[in-house]
Formats: C-alpha cells, sequence, structure tokens
C-alpha cells in the first residue's frame, strides 16, 4: 500500500487510530473504575482475573491474526475486532457476578487482540520505518490521550453514574470507527501460494493457554492452586509437550504461523524478550495503583482519576516526542535504554510509598514512572519490523504483541500472587498484635459482625460503605474502627508496594536484555532515498542476520 497517495494514507491512519482509540479508551476507563465494579460485583480473589483473561485472548488472537492478515489483508481483521470488542463492551456492561465480567471481557480481549495487530501491522504497509517512527509516536499518544480521558471519565462515572456506562458510553466510538475501516481501507488480494497453517496454530494455542493458565490458577486463596499441585503441574507439562509438538509442526510445514527462523535475527529476538519482560514489570505493577490510591489513600474515583492525569499526560508527552527524535535520526537503542531506567527508577520510588505517603509524593513518582514508559513503548516494535522483510511484517508484528501480551498476563498473575501472600502475611501480623490488645467489640456478637466486614480488603474500596458503617457505631466505637482500617490500609500497602518492587526487579531485567540490542538505521523512503535502495537494503540484511 506504500505507492497510495500521502493523502489516502493519512486517511487510512485517521480511521486505523479511530479503532485504536476506541479499544484503547474502553481498556483505560477501566482502570480506576475497577476497584468499585469489583467491590459491587464481589470477587475481589478473582480480581486479577478480570484483567488476565483480557490479555489471554488478546494474545491468543493476536499471534493467529499474523499470519492470516499477511495472506488475506489486514481489512477483513480490523473489522472483525472491532465487532468483536464492542460485543464483549456491551454484555460486560450486563453481567450480574465477576465470572459473567471475566467471560465478556475474554470476547474483548479477543477484539483487542485483533485490534492492535492489525493497526500496528497496516502502519507498516502504508509507511517505510523512519517515517513509521513518527506515526507510531502518534499512535502512542492514542495511548497517553485515551490513559488521561480514561480514569477521569471511569472515576466520574462510577461516583455518579451506574458502573455498567463504564463499558457501553464509548460503543458509538466502535461504530464510527467500523465504518471508517469499511469504507476507506484498501482491500488486497490474497498471497498465492500462501496456505494457513491450522495445525500450527492450534498447537501453539495450546501451548499458550496452559502456561497462562498454570501462572493465573497458582497461589493462594479461592480458586487457586499451590505451584506443586497436580493442576499446575499438569498444565505446565501441557505446556511442553504443546511447545516440541508445535516446534516440530513449524519445522517441516511450508508457511508456518510463526517462522522459527526470525529467531535467528538478534535484533527481533532481543526486541521481544525486551518487550516481554518490560510489560511484565509495567502490567504487574501499575494494575495496583488504583488500588493503592482508592484502597489505602481513601481517595474517590473521581479523585483518582485526577491523580493518575500526570503519568498519562508524561507518557503522551515523551512517547510523541521519542517519534519525532526516530524518524528524524533514525536511531533507537538510547532512548530504549534510557527510557528503561527511569521506568524502573519509577517503580523503586513508589516501592518506598505508605498510607502516610503525601498525595504530591505519589503523583511524582507516577510521572516519573510514565515518563520511561512513554519513552520505552514505542521503540520495540519499531525495532521489530525494521529488522524483517516486509513480507514478513504481519507475523513479526503479532509475535511482538505475543512476547508483550505473554509477559503482562504472567505479571500480573505472578504479582498477584505476591500481592496477596504479602497481605496476608501482613494482615496476620497486624491482627496478632491488636488481638493483644482489649477488644470492646468481642463483647457484642452484632457489633463484631459488623467489623468484621472491613476485615475484608475489598471493603476499602467502597467509600460510601465505610461512610456508612462509621455513622453508624457508637462514638466510643469509632476509634475502634478507625484503627481497624488504618490496620487494614498498612496491610494493603504493604501488599502493593511489594509488587512495585517485583515489577522493578522485572524492569530491570528488560534494561540488561536491552543492552544486547543492536541498532541499525531505520529504513526510510524519504531525504532522498528509495525504499529499497542499497543502503537500506544492505541495513536490513544486517539485521536479519543479527550482527552489525
Amino acid at each position: 500500500m506504500q505507492q497510495l497517495t500521502e493523502k489516502k494514507k493519512v486517511t487510512i491512519m485517521i480511521a486505523i487510530i479511530t479503532a485504536m482509540f476506541f479499544a484503547a479508551i474502553n481498556q483505560t476507563i477501566i482502570g480506576v473504575a475497577m476497584p468499585r465494579i469489583i467491590s459491587k460485583l464481589g470477587g475481589m480473589d478473582y480480581y486479577s482475573w478480570a484483567i488476565t483473561i483480557y490479555l489471554l485472548t488478546s494474545t491468543v488472537a493476536s499471534v493467529l491474526v499474523g499470519k492470516l492478515s499477511d495472506i488475506y489483508g489486514r481489512k477483513p481483521f480490523i473489522l472483525t475486532g472491532i465487532g468483536l470488542f464492542s460485543i464483549g463492551a456491551l454484555l460486560s456492561g450486563f453481567s450480574t457476578d465477576i465470572f459473567q465480567l471475566i467471560t465478556y471481557r475474554g470476547i474483548q480481549g479477543a477484539g483487542a487482540g485483533i485490534i492492535m495487530s492489525t493497526a500496528f501491522t497496516a502502519m507498516g504497509d502504508l509507511y517505510e520505518p523512519r517515517e513509521r517512527a513518527k506515526w507510531g509516536g502518534i499512535m502512542s499518544a492514542v495511548f497517553g490521550v485515551s490513559s488521561v480521558l480514561g480514569p477521569l471519565m471511569g472515576g466520574y462515572i462510577v461516583d455518579h453514574l451506574d458502573w455498567h456506562w463504564v463499558f457501553w458510553i464509548f460503543l458509538p466510538i466502535g461504530v464510527i470507527a467500523f465504518l471508517l475501516i469499511m469504507i476507506h481501507f484498501p482491500k488486497v488480494p490474497k498471497q498465492e501460494g500462501e496456505s494457513v497453517d491450522y495445525f500450527g496454530s492450534l498447537f501453539l494455542t495450546l501451548t499458550i493457554v496452559p502456561m497462562l493458565l498454570a501462572f493465573s490458577w497458582a497461589g493462594d486463596g479461592p480458586g487457586k492452586y499451590a505451584w506443586g499441585s497436580w493442576q499446575i503441574i499438569g498444565l505446565f507439562a501441557t505446556t511442553i509437550v504443546a511447545l516440541i509438538v508445535f516446534i516440530m509442526i513449524e519445522m517441516k510445514v511450508k508457511t508456518p504461523v510463526l517462522p522459527l527462523g526470525l529467531f535467528k535475527n538478534s535484533i527481533f529476538t532481543v526486541s521481544n524478550l525486551v518487550g516481554f519482560f518490560l510489560n511484565a514489570g509495567m502490567m504487574g505493577a501499575i494494575i495496583y495503583v488504583p488500588f493503592f490510591v482508592q484502597g489505602v489513600k481513601g481517595i474517590s474515583p473521581t479523585m483518582a482519576g485526577y491523580v493518575a492525569m500526570p503519568m498519562s499526560i508524561a507518557m503522551l508527552a515523551t512517547s510523541a516526542i521519542a517519534g519525532q527524535i526516530m524518524t528524524k535520526t533514525g536511531k533507537y537503542k538510547k532512548m530504549a535504554l534510557g527510557g528503561l531506567l527511569v521506568m524502573t527508577l519509577g517503580m523503586v520510588l513508589m516501592y518506598f510509598m505508605s498510607p502516610t505517603t503525601p498525595i504530591y509524593l505519589l503523583v511524582i513518582y507516577m510521572v516519573i514512572l510514565g515518563l520511561g514508559i512513554g519513552i520505552a513503548m514505542p521503540v520495540f516494535s519499531l525495532t521489530v519490523q525494521n529488522a524483517v522483510a516486509p513480507q514478513q511484517l504481519g507475523v513479526a508484528t503479532a509475535t511482538s504483541q505475543l512476547f508483550r501480551n505473554l509477559g503482562g498476563t504472567i505479571g500480573i498473575a505472578v504479582m498477584g500472587t505476591v500481592m496477596s501472600a504479602s497481605m496476608s502475611a501482613k494482615m496476620t501480623q497486624l491482627s496478632g498484635a491488636m488481638g493483644q490488645g482489649n477488644n470492646p467489640a468481642a463483647a457484642d456478637p452484632a457489633l463484631a459482625e459488623k467489623l468484621a466486614l472491613f476485615t475484608n480488603p475489598q471493603n476499602l474500596l467502597d467509600q460510601p460503605k465505610i461512610e456508612a458503617t462509621l455513622a453508624s457505631l457508637p462514638p466510643d466505637l469509632q476509634p475502634l474502627f478507625t484503627h481497624m482500617l488504618d490496620m487494614i490500609r498498612e496491610a494493603m500497602s504493604y501488599g502493593i508496594t511489594t509488587t512495585f518492587l517485583t515489577g522493578a526487579i522485572v524492569a530491570g531485567i528488560a534494561v540488561i536484555i536491552a543492552l544486547f540490542l543492536k541498532e541499525i538505521p531505520l529504513r526510510s523512503g524519504k531525504m532522498g532515498q528509495k525504499p529499497k535502495g542499497d543502503r537500506d537494503e544492505k541495513d536490513l540484511q544486517v539485521g536479519r542476520k543479527g550482527v552489525s
């Protein structure tokens, strides 16, 4: 599609960006609202599953669509993605319990995986890598805008409207995105001689799903299994067997769903490994920021949106600037390392937060985290696309999305386990200390039952319930209730900040891996260069071989 006029390309990019914004805003609006939604539906023990299932189905859908879109074109798949996402959002708003929400979020995730994979690949169809960097920055800025607008609207809706509107309010944008893609996105002929790798797709799915289920189900609490249980060991065993069969299939088929030869390219491999650990550290930690703001600090969802806004603005600014710099210079390694280091620093600082940490310090730490994420995130999809041949753009982009989603899903699951274990241990310690004192509620079973509601940290997320309970207590018992809340907030703070430390360690691993990233100039069709000129083609060959 690179032969299209610039006006037509821009029109297509507007359609793609609209589809991306639809998916992104529906994801970011959930973050601040989810704690209140969980408090209404119940099932805090399954909170991470509402996130995990989204990433799981998104992961599977994105990698399966990658090769198919190389064969049949991007248009039918991005339309399918918008349709699935819209259906999932509509049904999520009708959820009556946490398990229905998890199911419908899975449908949303499948649609999101298809949208994101085909959107970034379509950008690669339209532009050479150096021009792609500019548009990559703009597309990252879309996530920044949604990160600013989403939390504000999510907080306002759960405070002033019915929570169901969190899922429904942006559905009209989905309709607009669908129509724009259908009208403006060009059809392309099917690639002749290409076939669909059905068995490879099946065993890739059988590798991914049991592995993610194992990480998500392992741990303590309802619906969890011990790491050494037969359920978890069985899932990992299934993963290993399916992976072996998948590799054998991919080595023999004519058109593999995931060409293993791509991993001989060191830039491709290193970029995907960094993407895995970057997302594991980032997603595994920052999804608990709303819990800290609302549960530990006692801030309403609406105000929590304002607290999160500076971080989102920082991401928006640095991602746009990073794209412009990469377009101008064609370089990316120093930027990638700098972004990862700043991101790691932000999470280290967040580890030192406590219930007494002033809000302004929390905002500063989150801004530092946002600056790092905004710089680092746009880089690694670009490095992958820059290092492969154009006919492998779809599968390479989908593989990049696969590694990021795997990292995010595993990170959320592992850090959810870390948070639960840390919070449980701290609660046991604090409860033991409190039990040694005189407890007036022990002589009043009704009062004890009322206070026992707030031994569940889930209830910290429902400020109206806390205020109503406090007002209903006799004045002489209100200090006891306040003390109990402080104890639970301290336990929650300890659990959440432990996940920030874990995320910082994982992000630090991404920094180390990024040191091995080899840099080749971003290809360009401008500045007097032909898109496939000698120098560009030589650079591309260097990238394919993984040497420089």
